[in-house]
């Protein structure tokens, strides 16, 4: 059960953070049948089994990201890091050290979709 790992009392708890703890244990037991599927696809000696267990897998790939998108769009400080550490083939370590050091972030690097409208419009315009 979810409840179950509570380190506080649950009636000192709120709601929101009864719904993480959910989520952050759900992660977990996804992490986990992610390990024992991809220990079961290296084990199995039949193919069409190697390839149904690496569906299953990869199912449970889907579900961590799914609850890790719920928890981002609920705290603004795991975005931030998400957004920081995520989709980028720099150094990880260097990535750390520019942060720590208020350095560029990476949204100042990457276009989004505005931008990208804005700087297409200008040179329609000419501008």
């Amino acid at each position: 059960m979810s409840s179950e790992g509570l380190h506080e009392p649950r009636e000192k708890l709120l709601s929101q953070t009864i719904d993480f703890h959910r989520a952050v244990v759900s992660m977990k037991e996804e992490l986990e049948a992610l390990d024992w599927y991809q220990q079961r696809v290296d084990a199995a000696e039949d193919e069409e089994l190697k390839r149904i267990l690496a569906h299953h897998r990869d199912e449970e790939k889907e579900h961590f990201v799914m609850l890790l998108e719920w928890l981002r769009r609920r705290d603004p400080v795991l975005s931030g890091f998400l957004k920081t550490y995520l989709f980028t083939d720099a150094d990880i370590t260097t990535l750390e050290a520019l942060e720590e050091q208020g350095g560029p972030s990476r949204e100042a690097e990457i276009p989004s979709v505005g931008s990208l409208k804005e700087e297409s419009s200008d040179k329609i315009s000419g501008s």
